[in-house]
C-alpha cells in the first residue's frame, strides 16, 4: 500500500497495477485514511488495528462525494473509536439500522395519516350509501345520502373528517343531539338508524361475503351507535275522511303524475316507489293483473307482488301499458318516456292539492293508511290486507309454507274498494261490509 499525502492529483493518478483488482493510497496526514481504487470506482476507506489485534477496514465514501478534508475528519473520528476499544463497523451498522428504522417509522406515519384522511366517517357514509344503491334500494340510498349529508357531513364536518374506526359514542351523541334539539325527533331516529346500519355493515364486512370488500378497510370493530338510546318516532295516525278523500279524488287530473296517484289509490294504496318502477311488461291485460316488486326487508331479491286490478283501475292502467310499449324505457309512469318519474314528484303534487283545496295537510303515507283503514272497516281481513298492501310478509310461514296466492281475495277486495271509492266520489253512504271469500282448502283439486 503506497503512502503519501492524499491530494486530488494523486487520487486522479491512482490506477490499478496489471493483474490487480484493487490498489491503495495511504494518507500520511490522517492515520487509517486511504483511497482504494477498483475497476470503475475510487473510495475513501478507513483501516486500523483494534486493541485485540484484529485489522478492520470500512468504507467512508466515494471520492466524488467526499471532500479530502472531510474524509480526514471522518478518519480521525473513527480512529478515536478504535483508541477507545470500539469497532467502528458496529457503530456504523447501528447507525444504518437506526436510519432504516426511522425511515420505516416515517413511512408508517405517512401511511397512517393517509388512511386517516381516506377512511373517515364521511367516507364510510358514502361507501354504505353506494352499497344500498347496488342492492337496488334507490329510495333507501337517496334517503341515507340526504340524512348523512345534512346531519353528519355538513352539520359536524370535524367529526365527519375523523377516521371511522376512531368514532366514539360521544361523537355520535353530538350528531344525534343536535337534530333532537332542533325539534326533529323523527329525523334524529332516522340519522341514528342509518349510522348504526353503516357501522354494523363495516363491522361485519370481513366475515360476510355479501357485504362490499371496500368496507373492510375502515377497520371498524365496534358499533359506536349502540350505546345511544333509540328515539321513539312520532307515530302518524292521520287518515282522510270520506269528504277529504272525495276532494282529493276530484282534484286529480289525467297528467302522468295524477295518473300515478290515481292508480296508487284505486289499487288499494300501493307504495309509490314500487308503482313507479312498473313497466308495460308488468301488466297482463288478459287477467288485468299488475305486477310490482317489493324489495323491502332483508330479502336477497325483490318479492313479486301481484295485484288483480278492479275494472276501474285496469281501465287506467291498460292504456298506460299500451303507450309505454312504444317508449324507450317502457315505464308506465315516466318523464318524457325516457327515465323513471322521480319518487318525490307525486308527493309534491299531493302538497299542491292540499294547498289549492285548503285541506288539512296529508301525504302519500296518510293516503295509504286511509285505504287500509277503510278496507278494514269494509270487513277485509288482516291477512288479505297484508297481501294486498305487501307489508308484514316475511315470516317463516309466509316464506316457506303459505303458498296460497290470495288472488281471489285480493281481486274481490279491490273490486269492493273501487265500489267504495265510487260511493265516496258520488257522496253515497256505504252499502255495507264485504262478504269474505272462503279460502280454498289446500287439498282441493
Amino acid at each position: 500500500m503506497a503512502k503519501a499525502k492524499i491530494t486530488a492529483g494523486r487520487i486522479r493518478d491512482l490506477t490499478l497495477p496489471p493483474g490487480k483488482s484493487q490498489a491503495f493510497l495511504r494518507d500520511t496526514d490522517a492515520p487509517g485514511l486511504a483511497v482504494r481504487a477498483t475497476a470503475g470506482s475510487k473510495s475513501f476507506i478507513f483501516q486500523a488495528q483494534l486493541l485485540d489485534g484484529r485489522t478492520i477496514r470500512t468504507t467512508i465514501g466515494d471520492v466524488r462525494a467526499w471532500d479530502i478534508d472531510k474524509a480526514r475528519e471522518e478518519a480521525r473520528r473513527l480512529q478515536l473509536q478504535v483508541d477507545r476499544g470500539a469497532d467502528p463497523r458496529e457503530e456504523k451498522a447501528a447507525r444504518l439500522a437506526a436510519q432504516e428504522a426511522e425511515k420505516v417509522r416515517a413511512e408508517a406515519e405517512r401511511t397512517a395519516a393517509a388512511e386517516r384522511q381516506k377512511y373517515t366517517l364521511r367516507a364510510l357514509c358514502d361507501t354504505y350509501v353506494d352499497h344500498l344503491a347496488t342492492r337496488d334500494r334507490r329510495r333507501g340510498a337517496a334517503s341515507a345520502r340526504s340524512a348523512f349529508k345534512r346531519h353528519v357531513i355538513e352539520a359536524k364536518p370535524d367529526i365527519a373528517a375523523l377516521p371511522a374506526s376512531e368514532i366514539t359514542p360521544h361523537h355520535v351523541a353530538q350528531i344525534v343531539r343536535r337534530v333532537i334539539e332542533a325539534g326533529k325527533d323523527a329525523t334524529a331516529a332516522t340519522v341514528r338508524s342509518y349510522l348504526s346500519a353503516a357501522f354494523n355493515a363495516a363491522r361485519r364486512a370481513p366475515f360476510d361475503a355479501k357485504l362490499p370488500a371496500a368496507l373492510i378497510a375502515f377497520n371498524v370493530t365496534t358499533n359506536p351507535v349502540e350505546p345511544i338510546a333509540t328515539i321513539p318516532g312520532n307515530v302518524r295516525n292521520r287518515t282522510l275522511s270520506a269528504e277529504e278523500l272525495r276532494t282529493y279524488i276530484k282534484a286529480l287530473g289525467d297528467d302522468p303524475v295524477d295518473m300515478a296517484l290515481k292508480v296508487a289509490l284505486f289499487s288499494g294504496g300501493q307504495r309509490m316507489a314500487q308503482l313507479l318502477r312498473a313497466t308495460a311488461a308488468d301488466y297482463d291485460p288478459a287477467t288485468r293483473t299488475l305486477r310490482l316488486f317489493d324489495p323491502k326487508g332483508r330479502r336477497t331479491s325483490a318479492r313479486e307482488h301481484l295485484l288483480p286490478l278492479g275494472p276501474k283501475c285496469a281501465a287506467l292502467v291498460a292504456p298506460l301499458a299500451e303507450k309505454a310499449k312504444s317508449t324507450p324505457a317502457g315505464l308506465l309512469f315516466s318523464s318524457f318516456g325516457t327515465r323513471p318519474m322521480a319518487e318525490t314528484t307525486p308527493g309534491k303534487r299531493v302538497v299542491e292539492i292540499v294547498r289549492d283545496e285548503k285541506m288539512v295537510p296529508f301525504n302519500l303515507l296518510d293516503v295509504r293508511r286511509t285505504a287500509e283503514t277503510m278496507l278494514a272497516g269494509m270487513g277485509i281481513s288482516r291477512d288479505t290486507r297484508a297481501q294486498l298492501l305487501s307489508h308484514g310478509i316475511g315470516g317463516v310461514q309466509d316464506q316457506h309454507y303459505d303458498r296460497h296466492g290470495y288472488a281471489d281475495e285480493k281481486r274481490a277486495a279491490l273490486i269492493a274498494w273501487e265500489r267504495r271509492l265510487d260511493e265516496i266520489e258520488k257522496g253515497i253512504k256505504p252499502a255495507g261490509n264485504v262478504r269474505q271469500l272462503r279460502r280454498r282448502s289446500k287439498t282441493a283439486a
